[in-house]
């Protein structure tokens, strides 16, 4: 069965940090693009993050560039969201999603959104 499961989560104050993982069950995460996903109340789903399969090219949003990193451990099958200089505006329910794509155009993946797992999501909330 294919599983990806967030954790990390939670309450944290503007300017803090938090690091979001993502354990993947049924898949090898370094044959699939991976990517951060988020949604805020009353907003659209965002593409915050995203990597390619082979690792070597990663996109960002705007809204969270030079603040957010995603990295892979392969041999944990894992997946993360290192979240830095947090602000109000990042809080959403953040979902893990993998893709099987050789694409490595990830910031048209990122912006589509067409992945096919999906985590259940973890909320982050950002507020003094």
């Amino acid at each position: 069965q294919v599983q990806l499961v967030e954790s990390g989560g939670g309450l944290v104050q503007p300017g803090g940090s938090l690091r979001l993982s993502c354990a993947a069950s049924g898949v090898t995460l370094d044959l699939y693009a991976i990517g951060w996903f988020r949604q805020a109340p009353g907003k659209e789903r965002e593409g915050v993050s995203c990597i390619s399969s082979n690792g070597r090219t990663t996109y960002s949003s705007a809204s969270v560039k030079g603040r957010f990193t995603i990295s892979r451990d392969s041999a944990k099958n894992t997946m993360y969201l290192q979240m830095n200089s947090l602000k109000p505006e990042d809080t959403a329910v953040y979902y893990c999603a993998a893709l099987a794509t050789v694409d490595t155009t990830v910031q048209a993946l990122c912006g589509r959104g067409s992945f096919e797992v999906w985590g259940q999501g973890t909320l982050v909330t950002v507020s003094s």
